[in-house]
């Protein structure tokens, strides 16, 4: 087997303890001088990165990467690179040319809805997407197919729950710290910051294996992640353009803006669904054995 790579140890939860990074980290007395004059950086690292290293373990032991796999190629996972890398360069272009400082605000406020609204509508889209997938398949197929739906269906409110929770963490947080005014509340704001950060790193962690295959749904159909991708880019235009509105630039622009790339995403979808048939054999309907 060859050598894993630095960022495939990192997303499996195999970080290093702190005192061995430092050790690795090779750096002038000056620069470390440095670093500690200015106190704040050195002191939310040392405080940080053990939040995000047992963050990081135990997403990964709840959620292992090699029980939510994915059918990709390489060729396939560089189209799917090549179309979001020219979808964000589209994107930076038209605001550098047509957009101003409310645009900027309004792109802030779209990414923000993005990460927010993205869970929620996979909730509400991936169930009616696997029903038709699940009345497409032969009957000698849904009982493989209902086994691992328990399982994605498990990760899902379990990904969701924490989720839900980092917020209301937050504002609970908040709460607490208004209600108390004495000396201490700047450690007692600190001491309550600590299980937030954590369970932001763990929901984090967890997005990294259970994004990319839509909470497992590629192991009840290979099929699934290309489908709910391809539904979930149209609705989320939608929500953009409601609550948004139209992005910036003369009227052809902005149609291409929107139209453009979820368009380009459901034809990449589409692209994957048929090299999936072609090369790895997965279709929907089958015959009965």
């Amino acid at each position: 087997m060859p050598p894993r790579s630095r960022w495939i140890r990192f997303r499996e939860g195999d970080w290093p303890p702190f005192t061995e990074l430092l050790r690795r980290v090779r750096l002038h007395g000056c620069a470390w001088a440095l670093m500690l004059f200015c106190l704040w950086p050195v002191l939310l690292t040392v405080l940080w990165y053990p939040l995000a290293r047992t963050a990081a373990r135990q997403a990964h032991r709840r959620f292992p990467v090699q029980e939510y796999p994915r059918v990709t190629d390489p060729f396939m996972k560089r189209v799917q690179d090549v179309r979001a890398w020219t979808a964000l360069a589209a994107s930076c272009l038209i605001f550098f040319v047509y957009g101003g400082d409310q645009d900027l605000g309004d792109l802030q406020e779209q990414y923000v809805l993005r990460v927010t609204a993205t869970p929620w509508l996979v909730l509400l889209t991936a169930p009616l997407i696997i029903l038709v997938v699940f009345r497409m398949a032969p009957a000698s197929a849904r009982p493989r197919m209902r086994s691992h739906l328990a399982s994605s269906g498990r990760a899902a409110l379990w990904y969701f729950g924490a989720f839900t929770a980092v917020p209301l963490l937050f504002v609970g947080m908040i709460a607490l710290t208004e209600s108390h005014q004495s000396a201490f509340r700047p450690l007692l704001m600190l001491a309550l910051l600590v299980p937030v950060f954590w369970l932001l790193f763990y929901v984090i962690f967890c997005s990294l294996t259970l994004v990319p295959s839509v909470f497992g749904l590629s192991r009840v159909h290979s099929a699934l992640p290309a489908l709910v991708t391809g539904v979930l880019v149209w609705e989320l235009a939608a929500v953009s353009l409601a609550v948004s509105g139209m992005p910036p630039g003369p009227v052809p622009v902005q149609l291409a803006a929107v139209i453009g790339g979820p368009a380009s995403v459901t034809a990449v979808a589409w692209w994957e669904l048929s090299r999936l048939r072609e090369r790895y054999g997965v279709t929907f309907r089958a015959r009965d054995h």
